[in-house]
């Protein structure tokens, strides 16, 4: 009978040495020693015995008997060969009493090279084993910075504290994600117990995924096994059925194909164009006849129930105050066509779902989640009730599921730049940023390019209100600054905390400029566009269903004002760059723009596009400071940040 296992091994083996040949690849088991010389090492450390997962064994430490096996591990040896007979033998072993035998190992770069042992390794492969026992040796390789070393030297300190060595990823920071979603410190050290709980999980994941056609995705079961905890969470997981799991890895596939996609996001950046009445009324130009005819023929449609779920009230957060101005525009300006409910107060992903899950009890039909802290649980309830249209205020995802909007708000905050850099008298200006999250190092650093253009010579100094230090305007002051751009929006209170740009006076301070969202005009677009039937109707130049809405000054979603003390000659000025901004003459991000270390950003001098604007790593010439790392967060940040994944690397990169 073994003999017979064996032909089967070598029949996958002489399959996968023709793929490999095909592809031009080579058919034979990877030698480590003619992959060293391509590094820089370290050093080595000794594992010790540890439990070797057979999906990571790739290949030999030397190249020996490397050609006896195709790249798979299978056997490629004649049947009658004396090496076929002995692969027969440890078969028939593994069948009665299982192999027990350690094999000897390196370790580099969290794949295993077999030293000692390639025929057990093989039999257990073809025998569908998950792990074997091993000596392992961990050869080191030099840092640098390339995204791989990053990776490896994240999963060595992960490794160190927990010792599990069965989940990797393709994309950095998610050792420190997982942490998160387990609910554990990065340096907290793992008990026994939690090793176990957290591997069978994984491997139960990794089958059901596996099994749906994970194996054709180009992205690692690690990598899957984050999006699925980030959308249906680490509690309750090993109380799941096989069944259960199945049905919810197949529900997420069409984010786990957009994940493997390296997270395409369609990011339509202007409304679509529509003809007709509605158009012009949109935009301000319906004629009073237009307006005469819409009240004197009613609206035959039913009135769609739209769901608002905010974080926090409009009187603890400016943030939902001006998304509460939007939908009061949409009650006035949509009487006949809409009825809005307001689910506020809530303060974490748990909560919002469940304000979600009533909106839909409720009859809402549209629901917006107007904070990026619910993004993974709109996902959730996108893939519960597909026939609920979802959309969740933030930029850039890649769900399949669900639609994201955010403004291009750095457009704004260019305008106030250049006001700030013609009414500063020292050239030393402060910007308060509130998260780092997807989009703000963008409108920091056209704050910062705003202020370069009429001020070459200025500095912009950033501090961060969201760092555990506190009181970032007190450490502004005491740089030096004359001028400071602070939160845009305030909720309604008898402070008299300035926003936006402002000159500090004691305790509060003169307002001079802001930039303002006008939510009402996007929520009533899009709900127009739902009404009319074209929601499904693909954008134009728009494919799939990974949609991120990101209008800027030209759709009326972002706008500035300014105060009257501002000079009249220096608000023409701007509203001059700001009509090149609209009709796409001037592009913010072109032109001679370096970065902090001086490295030109703008190659060319041609203009950045959308996701590298979206995904801006670095921070301009002219601004002092940094992006904070979750050390240096607190706890609302730290977890607003993870939830969309955005950690600076050392260096201060984002």
């Amino acid at each position: 009978m073994a003999i017979v296992e064996y032909s089967k091994a070598r029949k996958l083996a002489q399959k996968a040495y023709r793929q490999d040949m095909e592809a031009r690849r080579n058919p034979y088991l990877q030698v480590l020693d003619e992959i060293l010389p391509l590094w820089e090492v370290k050093g080595e450390t000794d594992l010790g015995l540890v439990e070797i997962p057979l999906s990571r064994v790739v290949g030999t430490k030397s190249a020996g008997r490397t050609r006896a096996f195709a790249d798979n591990f299978m056997p490629l040896l004649p049947e009658d060969s004396e090496f076929a007979e002995k692969w027969s033998l440890l078969y028939r072993a593994q069948i009665g009493e299982g192999i027990r035998e350690p094999v000897v190992a390196c370790e580099f770069m969290n794949y295993y090279y077999i030293i000692e042992g390639n025929k057990r390794v093989s039999v257990m492969k073809f025998s569908g084993a998950v792990s074997l026992p091993g000596y392992v040796t961990r050869i080191i390789p030099a840092p640098g910075d390339s995204p791989e070393l990053k990776i490896y030297y994240e999963y060595m300190d992960f490794y160190e504290v927990s010792r599990i060595n069965t989940i990797y990823f393709s994309r950095e920071g998610s050792f420190g994600r997982l942490c998160h979603l387990l609910g554990k410190e990065p340096s907290e050290p793992w008990t026994e117990d939690e090793r176990r709980a957290f591997s069978a999980a994984f491997l139960r994941f990794t089958k059901a995924y596996q099994e749906k056609g994970g194996k054709k995705l180009s992205i690692t079961p690690g990598d899957g096994f984050l999006l699925y905890l980030g959308v249906y969470g680490w509690d309750g997981m090993l109380e799941k059925s096989v069944r259960e799991l199945r049905e919810e890895v197949a529900l997420l596939w069409p984010d786990l194909e957009n994940l493997a996609s390296d997270g395409e996001v369609r990011l339509v950046t202007q409304p679509e164009e529509e003809e007709g009445t509605l158009l012009k009324k949109w935009m301000g130009q319906a004629s009073d006849s237009d307006a005469f005819l819409g009240r004197l023929i009613p609206s035959v449609r039913p009135k769609v129930t739209v769901g608002f779920v905010h974080y926090g009230t409009i009187y603890t957060s400016g943030w939902t105050y001006a998304h509460d101005l939007g939908r009061l525009y949409l009650e006035d300006i949509m009487p006949e066509q809409v009825t809005t409910r307001v689910y506020d107060g809530m303060s974490s992903s748990e909560d919002s779902l469940a304000a979600i899950e009533q909106a839909v009890s409720d009859g809402c039909q549209v629901i917006f989640t107007t904070s990026a802290r619910f993004l993974n649980a709109s996902i959730r309830a996108c893939i519960r009730y597909p026939s609920v249209k979802i959309l969740n205020c933030s930029l850039n995802t890649y769900s399949g599921h669900l639609r994201t909007y955010y403004g291009r708000l750095y457009e704004a905050k260019f305008l106030v730049g250049m006001l700030a850099g013609i009414l500063s008298d020292k050239g030393r200006i402060g910007y308060i940023a509130d998260f780092p999250f997807l989009g703000s190092t963008a409108s920091i650093n056209a704050f910062a390019l705003g202020v370069q253009m009429v001020c070459p010579e200025a500095k912009v100094f950033l501090a961060w209100s969201c760092e555990k230090a506190g009181n970032p305007q007190k450490r502004l002051m005491e740089a030096g600054v004359d001028l400071i751009s602070g939160a845009d929006m305030l909720a309604p209170s008898h402070s008299p905390r300035p926003y936006g740009l402002y000159r500090p006076a004691g305790e509060s301070g003169v307002n001079l400029a802001s930039s303002i969202w006008h939510w009402g005009k996007f929520y009533q677009r899009i709900l127009q566009t739902v009404m009319n039937g074209n929601w499904n109707r693909t954008a134009p130049g728009i494919s799939g269903d990974s949609i991120n809405y990101w209008w800027g000054i030209s759709s009326g979603l972002i706008d500035v004002i300014v105060s009257q003390s501002v000079p009249a000659r220096s608000v023409q000025l701007m509203e001059m760059v700001k009509n090149q901004i609209v009709n796409g003459s001037f592009q913010i991000f072109s032109g001679d723009i370096r970065d902090q270390q001086g490295k030109l950003r703008t190659p060319g001098g041609a203009p950045l596009s959308p996701p590298q604007i979206v995904r801006m790593n670095w921070l301009a010439s002219n601004v002092e400071g940094h992006l904070p790392g979750p050390e240096e967060l607190n706890e609302e940040a730290a977890q607003m940040s993870a939830a969309q994944e955005i950690f600076p690397e050392k260096g201060g990169d984002l």
